[in-house]
C-alpha cells in the first residue's frame, strides 16, 4: 500500500503524456485517515468503459451502529441507503465533464424504487467499501493531471466523508430505512404461515406517474387503496406494529372491472410486490410471494424442448409437444412455454392479464366447442388447466380478467375494482355462475400433466466473440451475449439493468461451473443462488480483482428465463 501523496506525484509525473500513461497510477493508497482507495482497472482510452476504484473507511471511522446491519435484511437494506447517499453526494460535490469522452466522470450504481442486494457498497464489522468508476480527464488523449488531483483529492475525499460517515449521514432514517426492509420481509415470510400469495396494505399508492416512470403518481385524485372489509386482515411487524390491508389466500383470484378502473394497475403491482420499495414509494406494504411470476404471450420467441403437452397437444403431422422446440412460437405456444418454464424452476403463483394473453390459450367457449371439436383442437385452453394446477402442483393464480365470464366457474375469490376501489364480489360472481350455468365441456383431462426437467449443454452457450467473451447488458430487456442477442422484452419481473448486468455474468458463470451435460436447469441454478448467498454476488464476476460494483441480484426466475430465450440453447 502506498501513500496518497505518491499517487499525487505519479499523476504530476504524467501530465501530458499518453492517456495509457494512467495505467502507472493503478494500485492501492492510504489516505492517512482510515481511508484507502483501491485504483484496480485503469482505462486504456477516454471513451472506453470507466476505470474502477474501491473506496473503504475502516469501521473505527465511519462507526456506523451494529444495530443497522446486524443481519441480513438490514444489511441490505443499509448496503442501498449508502449507495444511494453516495450518489446523491455526487450529484452535489463532483463537477463532471473535465475534457474528452468520460473525462472527469464519477459514478456509483443507480438505485430505483426497489431495494435489491447489490454490489455497490459493502457493510461489514471491519469496514465500507464503496465501488466507483471514474473517467480520468483528458484532453483529446493527452492525461489532464491537475483535474486529475482535485478528482482524488478534493472530490472523492467530500463525497466519501458525506456518505459514509455516520456522524454525517441522517441516522434517524438510515434506521427507519432498515427497519422497512426488515418489516417487509417478516410480512414476506408470514405469507405462507397465513395461507396468502400477496398483501396490499390500506393506504397504498399504486398507480405510477406515468408510463416511463416508476414513482408514484400524486394529486387529489389518486385513490389509497382500501381493503375490502371481507379480505382484510392485520399483521403484527416488528418495528412499525400493526399493518392492516388485504389479503390475497392462495388458490385461483380474479380480478375484474371495467376498463381504466385499476385491474392492471393492482396486478402490476402484486407483479411487482416480489421486491420491497423504498419509503414514499407507495408500494412499501405491497408484498408478494417471491416465487411469483408473470406470464404472458410472447410471439416470435424461441422454444428448445419444453414439455407443452398439459396445453398443446395431437399437432397436425403428430408433432411431439411433450419436447417442443420451434424458433417463432406463436402467442399460444409462447405463452404454455412461459408456464411450464416458470414450473420447472419452481414457481408458486402464477400472474396473468388478459389484455396481454393469447385469446385462444385463455378460453375456447361453447359455440366454439360445438364448431371445432376438442379432437381438431390441440390447445387445452387456461381455464381447464388453473383448478387441475392447483390440486395437482399447489400453484396460485392471480388472473385479470375482463371479457370472460366463464372463469367465474374456476375462481375462488373474486375482486372487482370500481374507480381503484377494490370490492369482494366473490358471492356475486358465484351467484351469476349459478344463474348462468355455462354449457362448454372441460377439456382439461384428470390430471394437470408433467412438467420434466431439462439439461442445457454447456457447447451451445458461447459467449465469446472471436476469441474474446463479450458480455454487455445493453439495456433492462437486452443482453448482448457473444454474438446473440437475447431479448427479454417481455420478462417483465426485471426491474433494474444491474440485475440484467449480473444475469449475463451469471449465465457465463453457469456454463464455467456447472453445466456438464448432465445436470438440469433447474439444479444449476439453484446452486449459483446457493454460491451468492454464501460468497456474495462478487463470486459471478469474471474480472473478480476489479470491483464488479454494478450488479444487482435477479431472481431465479429471471436468470433461467434469459437462458431459455438464447437461441443457441440446447438442451437434452
Amino acid at each position: 500500500m502506498k501513500k496518497i501523496d505518491m499517487l499525487k506525484s505519479q499523476l504530476l509525473r504524467i501530465d501530458g503524456k499518453g492517456y495509457k500513461a494512467y495505467k502507472d497510477i493503478q494500485g492501492v493508497y492510504d489516505y492517512g485517515n482510515g481511508v484507502i482507495i483501491d485504483i484496480s482497472y485503469v482505462q486504456g482510452d477516454p471513451f472506453a468503459s470507466p476505470s474502477k476504484a474501491c473506496i473503504r473507511v475502516d469501521q473505527k471511522i465511519a462507526d456506523f451502529p451494529q444495530y443497522l446491519y446486524q443481519n441480513k435484511y438490514r444489511k441490505i437494506a443499509l448496503e442501498d441507503f449508502l449507495s444511494r447517499e453516495f450518489y446523491k453526494n455526487i450529484n452535489k460535490i463532483a463537477k463532471g465533464n473535465r475534457g474528452t469522452g468520460k473525462s472527469g466522470l464519477i459514478a456509483i450504481n443507480r438505485c430505483g424504487q426497489e431495494v435489491l442486494e447489490r454490489t455497490s457498497i459493502i457493510v461489514n464489522s471491519r469496514y465500507i467499501e464503496a465501488r466507483i468508476a471514474l473517467g480520468l480527464p483528458a484532453r483529446g488523449r493527452r492525461v489532464l493531471a491537475q483535474q486529475a488531483i482535485e478528482m482524488f483529492f478534493k472530490e472523492i475525499p467530500e463525497i466519501t466523508m458525506l456518505s459514509l460517515l455516520y456522524k454525517n449521514i441522517d441516522g434517524h432514517k438510515a434506521k427507519k430505512w432498515v427497519e422497512l426492509y426488515e418489516d417487509q420481509e417478516f410480512i414476506r415470510n408470514k405469507l405462507k404461515e397465513m395461507k396468502l400469495v400477496a398483501f396490499v396494505a390500506n393506504d397504498s399508492i399504486l398507480p405510477r406517474e406515468s408510463g416511463i416512470s416508476d414513482k408514484p403518481m400524486r394529486g387529489n385524485k389518486v385513490i389509497p387503496f382500501k381493503s375490502p372489509p371481507s379480505l382484510e386482515i392485520e399483521i403484527h411487524t416488528p418495528n412499525r406494529g400493526v399493518i392492516r390491508g388485504m389479503g390475497i389466500p392462495s388458490g385461483i383470484t380474479l380480478i375484474v372491472g371495467g376498463g381504466y378502473h385499476g385491474k392492471s394497475t393492482l396486478l402490476r403491482a402484486i407483479e411487482r410486490g416480489v421486491y420491497n420499495h423504498i419509503m414514499g414509494d407507495g408500494r412499501e406494504f405491497v408484498i408478494t410471494c417471491y416465487d411469483s411470476v408473470k406470464i404472458r404471450a410472447e410471439d416470435g420467441r424461441r422454444i428448445e424442448k419444453v414439455n407443452i403437452s398439459p396445453f398443446i397437444n395431437n399437432l397436425p403431422f403428430k408433432k411431439d409437444t411433450s419436447c417442443f422446440s420451434t424458433d417463432e412460437a406463436s402467442g399460444s405456444t409462447s405463452q404454455a412455454a412461459n408456464i411450464m418454464e416458470a414450473l420447472e424452476m419452481g414457481a408458486k403463483v402464477l400472474l396473468l392479464d388478459e389484455d396481454t394473453s393469447a385469446s385462444n390459450f385463455m378460453i375456447r367457449d361453447v359455440r366454439m366447442q360445438q364448431l371445432v371439436s376438442k379432437e381438431k383442437e390441440p390447445i387445452t385452453p387456461f381455464i381447464d388447466k388453473v383448478k387441475l394446477m392447483k390440486r395437482d402442483l399447489g400453484v396460485s393464480t392471480i388472473m385479470v380478467v375482463g371479457g370472460s365470464g366463464d372463469y367465474f366457474d374456476v375462481a375462488d375469490l373474486v375482486i372487482m375494482m370500481d374507480e381503484y376501489k377494490p370490492k369482494d364480489v366473490t358471492q356475486k360472481a358465484k351467484e351469476i355462475s349459478e344463474r348462468f350455468k355455462g354449457q362448454r365441456k372441460p377439456e382439461g383431462g384428470e390430471n394437470f400433466g408433467n412438467i420434466g426437467d431439462r439439461i442445457p449443454l454447456p457447447e451451445s452457450i458461447n459467449p465469446k466473440k472471436g476469441k474474446k467473451i463479450k458480455i454487455n447488458a445493453k439495456d433492462i430487456d437486452d443482453i448482448r451475449f457473444g454474438w446473440e442477442d437475447i431479448d427479454l422484452t417481455y420478462v417483465e419481473q426485471l426491474v433494474d439493468i444491474s440485475q440484467t448486468r449480473a444475469i449475463g455474468d451469471i449465465i457465463n458463470y453457469a456454463r464455467e461451473h456447472y453445466m456438464d451435460g448432465e445436470t438440469a436447469l433447474k439444479e444449476i441454478i439453484e446452486r449459483i443462488v446457493n454460491d451468492i448467498s454464501q460468497k456474495g454476488l462478487d463470486v459471478i464476476s469474471p474480472f473478480y480483482e476489479q470491483h464488479p460494483g454494478e450488479y444487482a441480484l435477479p431472481r431465479k426466475y429471471e436468470i433461467a428465463a434469459a437462458i431459455n430465450r438464447l437461441r443457441t440453447l440446447k438442451v437434452k
